[in-house]
């Protein structure tokens, strides 16, 4: 049985509590990602994802300078790297999120999107139900 060590993403892009909203952003289009988990020394703390862009930033007309701190989610839903594919499948869609961070502690070793879940045949068809469970959920536009 596949773990998320087997498939997860370990060069993770990060921004530090000193950084602001503009620097996350500049990442997520450098690295063409939706998410920029917010870590220190290691550790993470919390996570923007480009929906907090929009939602806690933009459409509340903070400026670019405004501290991560400020818009990122602190409530982490994150998963050991001894998880199964079909463990992280049935949290990921039961939490209502697309990409899920790995840890060892509350060390940052990786992160796992619902993209990796669904190139492996195992997992194929629950990444499929929790992608399909989080579109009808939050009413989000998929590329």
């Amino acid at each position: 049985m596949k773990t998320l060590r087997d498939i997860m993403t370990t060069e993770v892009d990060f921004c530090t509590p000193l950084d602001n909203v503009f620097e996350v952003a500049v990442k997520m289009k450098e690295d063409n990602v939706g998410m920029i988990p917010i870590c220190d020394n290691g550790e993470i703390l919390g996570v923007i994802t480009d929906r907090d862009l929009v939602i806690r930033c933009m459409a509340e007309k903070k400026p670019g300078s405004t501290k991560v701190t400020e818009v990122m989610s602190e409530r982490l839903v994150t998963a050991n790297s001894d998880m199964t594919v079909e463990e992280a499948s049935e949290l990921m869609a039961k939490e209502q999120i697309r990409r899920l961070p790995v840890v060892d502690g509350k060390k940052l070793v990786g992160i796992v999107s619902l993209g990796d879940l669904a190139v492996h045949h195992s997992s194929a068809a629950n990444a499929g139900l929790a992608l399909s469970e989080i579109s009808e959920n939050h009413g989000e536009i998929h590329h």
